[in-house]
Formats: C-alpha cells, structure tokens, sequence
C-alpha cells in the first residue's frame, strides 16, 4: 500500500501519478532546501534585506509625501504637513539646493525627488545584494 507521505521522499522532479511534490520549486529550479545552502536558509540575510528594503522605502514615502503636500499647497501650521516637512528636510539636508531653478515648485520637486530616488536605488540594490549573501 502507498500512502501520500512516500511520494514526497522521492528525488524525481515528478512524482509517480505526474504532480509535482509540494516543496519542489518552478521547473527548472533546485527544491526548496537545496536553494540556500549557503547561508543556512537565508533566514537572516532575508530579514536584514527586508529591513533594508523597508527602511529605504519608508524614506522615499516621506519625501514623495512633502513633494505631494506642497504641489498640493498643504496649510504648512499643521502640525501633520510640519512633520512631514521636518523628516523630508532632514532625509533631504545633503541634496538642498542642488537644483537652483526659477519655479519654486519645480525645484522642490527635484532637490526632494532626487533623494528619493538614490535612496530607493540604494536601499534596493543594498537589499539584493544581502539577499544573496
């Protein structure tokens, strides 16, 4: 008698009724198991890249979020759109005044816009390389 336990131990990409076993990956892939050998499953790496991911992710929100609050002309007393300002300003300090156009508007886009995007640039090329340690 077969029992659906005993198809699992078998090394074939197939088992015998032609299903592919639970914990095998996409065709053309090592199981499971097999994929992070290297670092012990990869649990802390992908939790540091997580972090990683994350906090670069946070940073951007923050700066695309005061570019949306003064495109938009957020009442800048509230205590909310102060905040946000604040982290943006502090997140941004080293690229202010990079870009010296005319428009106001357009140059707060850029000198917060660009932070961003280096950050989001960092964070995940930073996260991928973890990943893969």
């Amino acid at each position: 008698m077969s029992y659906p336990h005993d198809r699992i131990a078998d090394n074939s990409q197939y088992n015998s009724d032609g299903n592919r076993p639970y914990h095998a990956g996409p065709a053309g892939y090592p199981p499971d198991n097999q994929r992070r050998a290297g670092n012990r499953g990869g649990l802390g790496a992908d939790r540091t890249a997580l972090v990683i991911h994350t906090v670069a992710d946070i940073a951007a929100g923050f700066l695309a979020l005061w570019i949306l609050l003064y495109m938009l002309d957020a009442n800048q007393a509230n205590v909310f759109v102060d905040f946000v300002h604040g982290v943006a300003d502090w997140l941004a300090g080293w690229s202010q005044d990079i870009f010296t156009m005319d428009t106001e508007s357009v140059r707060v886009f850029f000198n917060y816009a660009l932070p961003a995007v280096i950050y989001l640039a960092i964070g995940h090329g930073a996260a991928a390389w973890v990943r893969r340690l």
